[in-house]
């Protein structure tokens, strides 16, 4: 498992990660989210949305992964989309998921 993986279940356990389209986006709604994490194969809808959404509240969105990696990262099946709420684990997110795209 990849640093930003496991960096994910830590924020999980922390209680610094929403998951679920309904939860983030009630999330992003009470601007409580510093960071959205888009599975790379979640729907054309699920994706607008969210590319929307990060727009307009001016929210750091990054595409990373897939919707089973996503999820088995915080201990659920799957999520396509994942709201971070932690400036600091956001960063650092945010940071490892460049390191990661740079070396794919």
């Amino acid at each position: 498992m990849s640093k930003f993986y496991s960096l994910l279940g830590l924020c999980k356990k922390a209680g610094k990660v929403v998951g679920g389209e309904v939860a983030v986006e009630n999330a992003i709604r009470q601007k409580t989210t510093e960071l959205l994490i888009l599975a790379g194969d979640a729907s054309g809808n699920t994706k607008k949305k969210f590319n929307n959404s990060a727009a307009y509240y001016k929210i750091s969105l990054i595409e990373m992964g897939d919707k089973v990696s996503l999820g088995s990262a915080i201990g659920d099946e799957f999520r396509a989309i994942l709201g971070v709420t932690d400036k600091g684990f956001a960063k650092k997110l945010m940071e490892l998921a460049e390191e990661e795209k740079g070396r794919e």
